[in-house]
């Protein structure tokens, strides 16, 4: 786990180099890592101390699986306090340590270098430094929030702790959070050393007698106005729903005032409070293990063909058709964009000129990388041209006949290997499909809008959708950098359906009678993104009254509820459908911010009885998870990791609940059930709890064990 060398200039060199693929912090490296550092203070000649890595990253941080195993509390706690001695036994050896970090350092894999004296980075390209672990609802337990503070000051160090952002070098230089940059392993190794002979000094500044937190402790001032402002903060971003970041707060503001041995003490232990949380439990497993797997191309078929991507073709250049050629052509792969007319195709393509452009303006890219990617995308009105690619996006208007002529034109074209895709959020693939003369290389895809920033891809299996058409899809899909699930067909899929409950659920309050402001305020308190009634506004009213006529005249069956005769009313009569008109639930004066339709008031007057906004909240989230459950009992969803990835990623499900269900189990089964029973009696049949949570609650049983 970690290699000891001495060197010809008499300096111990420590070289991490975990067994597996990277560097992590596990029991195997602690004990490693002690047994190294014990050679350390055997040897009284040393001049000093490099920490290396064997690896192409230095650390990218601790093994979660360690701390997950923990029983209790205090268990964690014991992990941290070990880790902290060892680590505070480097740094007190008498002898100067660096960190010679070669690439990424993330989470305890950074805090590691702040416990040597010297930080000097690879200025690589890929390369980051952070400490992410608020991401996940932890806190850095390896003395982050102690050390850092105290080497770049307080305001400095509250953003990478509370944000976990991740930095490229010249930021971390800038920052102070490494000391010097290298070119290469060659000139890290040699600069380390040269330090060590030359000045290296080997005590740490929270180790001297005279020293002061840069910038003010936290009696100062300055600093009583950071905190009271950055709690305001949290607080309006959370809605207090993540309790990590204010832990961090709280663990940072008691610690600068201690002396540092208790103070890593002190942080130890809000460590091991955040470990055991429901919180960072919901979100280690689902924004780390799940969506690792997902990444990792889990949902491909076993035995499914083995795909050579070049070249994608995409009919339809608009909106979607723009944001999916971008991210293709980014991705390395050649694209042929195919609009009605070359003028249409190359309006799309605009679209990618104007993204990297902004990209090379802030110093981002080289102008030359922006012209090869858009040298990769042919924009043409040739239906001919799609005939070298192996996969082909239809993403036209959301018409079942405009969608059936694209097939046909696409498929006489395509070669007899290749994929065709819909891009569609609510049409069901199978129906789609007969308009294929091959079904089985027939499959849905769907992207979200705007495409370069949304991170979730749905891919929709057919009745006759084929292993090697899902195999293709899932490897485009990573390609691009996307997280893709694969779903089963159905009206809506998973995530428009999920979704949709959303909205409705907003304007069913709003038909009740409760405020509006209310009812958006309890959706952003809850943890969606926005408000049912801003969303709605942005994904078009007339988007949803559209999309219920087509299931009405497809299925016959009718929205039973007051939510559509609301979204009747804004096309029909008030002809308000959404942002785009710049009219909706919401007024959107140009240059000024957007702000509630004041005739809502008049519209729907306030309720006589008294509402309760922990209700509306309520409401808004169980609505969308019952429907989950739904989703799987009607197989359209086949597993509880796929719904929660794609509830989280896709609709927005606050992500601390680990998606819609996890929610189900964090609350409890047997709660949730008991609590939908009350809903339905009190708002109506879509609150009902679904069979199959009702048997899993009187069987005991849970999603995940």
């Amino acid at each position: 786990m970690v290699d000891y060398n001495v060197n010809n200039d008499g300096i111990a060199v420590l070289t991490l180099n975990n067994p597996g693929s990277v560097n992590l912090i596990n029991g195997d490296f602690i004990d490693g890592y002690e047994k190294a550092i014990d050679k350390v203070l055997e040897e009284k000649d040393l001049k000093g101390v490099i920490v290396a890595s064997a690896k192409k990253d230095f650390m990218v941080g601790g093994d979660l699986e360690l701390l997950l195993q923990a029983k209790d509390a205090q268990q964690v706690m014991d992990i941290a306090n070990r880790l902290d001695a060892i680590m505070r036994k480097l740094e007190t050896c008498g002898k100067p340590v660096v960190a010679a970090m070669n690439g990424t350092a993330l989470g305890g894999g950074y805090e590691l270098a702040l416990a040597c004296h010297r930080r000097i980075l690879v200025d690589g390209k890929n390369t980051r430094i952070g400490l992410p672990e608020v991401t996940l609802g932890l806190l850095p337990g390896g003395g982050g929030t102690q050390r850092l503070p105290r080497l770049i000051g307080i305001q400095p160090a509250l953003e990478p702790l509370l944000q976990g952002k991740r930095y490229r070098p010249a930021q971390a230089l800038a920052m102070g959070m490494v000391d010097e940059l290298a070119s290469d392993d060659e000139d890290l190794m040699k600069k380390a050393t040269d330090w060590i002979l030359n000045s290296g000094n080997a005590t740490q500044p929270w180790d001297e007698k005279k020293f002061r937190i840069p910038g003010g402790g936290v009696q100062t001032p300055g600093a009583a106005m950071v905190f009271g402002a950055t709690a305001g903060l949290l607080l309006q971003k959370t809605a207090g729903n993540y309790p990590a970041p204010k832990i961090i707060m709280n663990c940072v503001y008691e610690g600068l005032q201690m002396p540092f041995d208790r103070a890593l003490s002190r942080e130890s232990r809000y460590f091991a409070k955040c470990v055991t949380s429901g919180v960072a439990k919901n979100m280690i497993r689902t924004l780390f293990y799940s969506l690792n797997d997902a990444n990792k191309g889990k949902a491909r078929p076993e035995g499914a063909k083995e795909t050579n991507l070049e070249t994608i073709g995409i009919v339809g250049a608009g909106m979607m058709g723009a944001g999916i050629a971008y991210v293709t052509a980014k991705a390395g792969l050649n694209v042929v964009l195919k609009d009605v007319t070359v003028e249409a195709a190359e309006k799309g393509k605009a679209y990618s000129t104007n993204l990297l452009s902004k990209q090379v303006s802030r110093g981002r890219m080289e102008q030359a990388k922006m012209d090869t990617i858009l040298d990769r995308i042919k924009a043409t009105d040739k239906p001919s041209d799609v005939s070298d690619c192996q996969l082909v996006i239809e993403a036209v208007f959301e018409d079942r006949k405009l969608k059936a002529a694209v097939t046909k034109e696409s498929e006489s074209a395509m070669a007899e290997t290749a994929i065709f895709a819909s891009n569609t959020s609510t049409l069901p693939i199978t129906g789609l499909a007969e308009s294929s003369s091959r079904p089985g290389s027939f499959i849905g895809l769907h992207f979200f809008s705007p495409v370069d920033k949304m991170p979730l891809v749905e891919i929709i299996v057919g009745e006759k959708t084929s292993d090697d058409a899902i195999a293709m899809c899932v490897d485009y899909t990573r390609r691009i950098g996307k997280t893709p699930i694969v779903v089963n067909d159905g009206r809506g899929f998973f995530t428009s359906r999920v979704f949709s409950t959303y909205l409705f659920e907003g304007l069913e309050c709003l038909a009740e009678g409760i405020p509006a402001a209310v009812i958006e305020n309890s959706g952003k308190a809850a943890g969606m993104p926005v408000g049912p009634l801003a969303i709605a506004d942005e994904v078009s009213i007339e988007l949803m009254y559209k999309i219920n006529k087509q299931t009405e005249a497809d299925t016959g069956e009718k929205y039973k509820g007051k939510a559509i005769d609301i979204v009747n009313q804004f096309v029909e009569e008030l002809e308000r459908p959404g942002k785009k008109a710049k009219k909706g639930f919401y007024e959107y004066p140009e240059g000024e911010k957007k702000f509630l339709w004041p005739e809502l008031k008049k519209l729907f007057p306030v309720a006589k009885e008294p509402f309760d906004a922990e209700e509306v909240k309520k409401r808004l989230l169980y609505r969308q998870a019952v429907e989950a459950v739904r989703a799987h009992e009607d197989n359209v969803i086949t597993s509880a990791v796929d719904g929660d990835i794609g509830s989280i990623l896709g609709i927005g499900f606050p992500p601390y609940s680990g998606g819609a269900f996890s929610f189900i189990d964090w609350i409890g089964v047997q709660e949730f059930v008991t609590e939908c029973s009350r809903l339905t009696e009190a708002y109506g049949e879509r609150f009902a709890p679904p069979e199959l949570l009702k048997k899993m609650a009187a069987e005991g049983k849970t999603f995940y064990n």
